[in-house]
């Protein structure tokens, strides 16, 4: 599941690198187009989702049949939301208000964000798959798939970002078609594979058409409309962090797209992990061992603090290196690398959060996890952020800071949200499975 999510991001720091070799310009309408298009995708993600924890506890409880109904349901769920979210990145405004990003940028974003719209229901499609067969412990599937995925980035990339062979020229843009090519791919690959391998046979995906089915997509979006605000607030954190940076030029939004990658690329670790702590919990519980399921949540949060710690050192103690690899623009170095010393921090409290979020859902609990989320990351993280880094916050003299203090400043609240949630969640998380784990009398 590790180089299953490594390979998902690797090819958005490939976007990243490749324009941002083409011009400061694109790689600024690159990061804005994909922080606006990850915003709709991952909240419609997180609704889709739903199908891991509901599909694992049905496969640890060797309730097989049933599994390939869900996941027949959650298929018409996945285009019914694609339509959504085709409509709107069709109407980017909203999003492209709050930039106030230069003309130039701005043009070249709205390019991006019709070109990536294609890709939408391919990706909506192949994460259903990725749901099931990551419920049912298959991950090697979905990692040769992911790799394929990037394998094909790269010429396609070139291919459409330069130009090449008679295509046309498009710069950051080029990087949305290539990524629609390469969606509709590999989720043609996917589908073919669960049609054909034994292994799914039992399940009985293809075994017969079903309509959809309204209760059981009500049931199913109890469960995934709190998984996919809560994928929603994560990520606009982000988003509007960046579309509010753009304000302050094309040098900062580079510049802290740059360190969202670093951060994104260690994020993979904690989601690979907590996807892997998610499905072991539900796979126990739904095997009626629930002192197991505590006992696997707690190993998987141990393993990622270890792994986040030594990412911390390495971020801290390689920050120039890191930067040089995306860009030779000395103002967008000099940004980024200051940046690098707060994506230490913050990624080793992100990555530990997601994995407790996961062991939760194992539970299938979401809406607490939702309402942290909101608390947490758009009231600290993002209103913090706003008023330390575009604002004048007299407060912030008391501890030394001088505001506004531009992308600092988010990045700064940003750590501190990341604090507060995963306290919050690791204490719950600690109340609700030792409830669980207590035998009944």
């Amino acid at each position: 599941m590790l180089v299953a999510q490594l390979a998902v991001i690797a090819s958005g720091v490939l976007d990243t690198i490749m324009s941002g070799r083409y011009s400061a310009v694109d790689l600024a309408a690159v990061g804005i187009g994909a922080s606006v298009y990850f915003s709709i995708f991952i909240g419609l993600l997180g609704v889709v989702q739903a199908l891991s924890p509901i599909a694992a506890q049905l496969f640890g409880g060797k309730h097989y049949e049933r599994i390939g109904e869900e996941t027949r349901q959650t298929a018409w769920l996945a285009l019914g939301l694609a339509a959504l979210g085709v409509a709107l990145l069709a109407h980017p405004e909203p999003f492209l208000r709050l930039s106030s990003a230069p003309p130039e940028v701005e043009a070249k974003t709205r390019a991006y964000l019709q070109g990536i719209a294609w890709a939408l229901p391919a990706m909506l499609l192949f994460r259903v798959f990725f749901a099931l067969t990551t419920a049912v412990s298959r991950p090697r599937a979905v990692m040769l798939i992911n790799l394929v995925y990037f394998a094909l980035k790269v010429p396609l990339n070139a291919l459409f970002i330069y130009g090449a062979l008679g295509a046309p020229e498009l710069g950051g843009p080029g990087c949305a078609v290539a990524t629609a090519i390469a969606s509709w791919l590999i989720c043609a690959i996917a589908w073919v594979y669960c049609a054909k391998h034994p292994f799914y046979a039992p399940f009985g995906v293809f075994s017969r058409w079903s309509w959809p089915d309204w209760r059981a997509i009500w049931a199913h979006l109890r469960l995934g409309v709190p998984m996919g605000l809560s994928f929603f607030v994560e990520v606009t954190s982000f988003t509007f962090m960046a579309l509010f940076l753009a304000r302050l030029g094309a040098a900062t939004s580079a510049g802290h797209q740059i360190a969202s990658n670093a951060t994104a690329v260690v994020y993979m670790f904690g989601l690979a992990i907590g996807n892997a702590t998610g499905v072991l919990t539900a796979q126990a519980l739904g095997a009626g061992d629930p002192r197991e399921a505590r006992h696997t949540g707690l190993i998987g949060m141990g393993i990622m603090f270890a792994i986040s710690a030594c990412a911390a050192v390495t971020i801290l103690l390689g920050a120039h290196r890191i930067v040089f690899l995306y860009t030779h623009d000395g103002a967008v170095i000099a940004i980024a690398t200051r940046l690098m010393a707060f994506v230490a921090f913050y990624q080793l409290f992100d990555t530990a959060q997601v994995v407790i979020v996961n062991a939760l859902r194992g539970y299938k609990i979401a809406l607490i996890p939702m309402l942290v989320y909101t608390l947490a990351l758009w009231g600290i993280g993002l209103g913090g952020g706003y008023a330390l880094g575009l604002g004048h916050v007299a407060a912030a003299g008391a501890l030394g800071l001088a505001t506004p203090m531009g992308a600092s400043g988010f990045w700064l609240a940003g750590v501190a949200s990341l604090v507060v949630a995963a306290g919050i969640l690791f204490a719950y998380f600690i109340r609700v499975s030792g409830e669980r784990a207590i035998p009944a009398r």
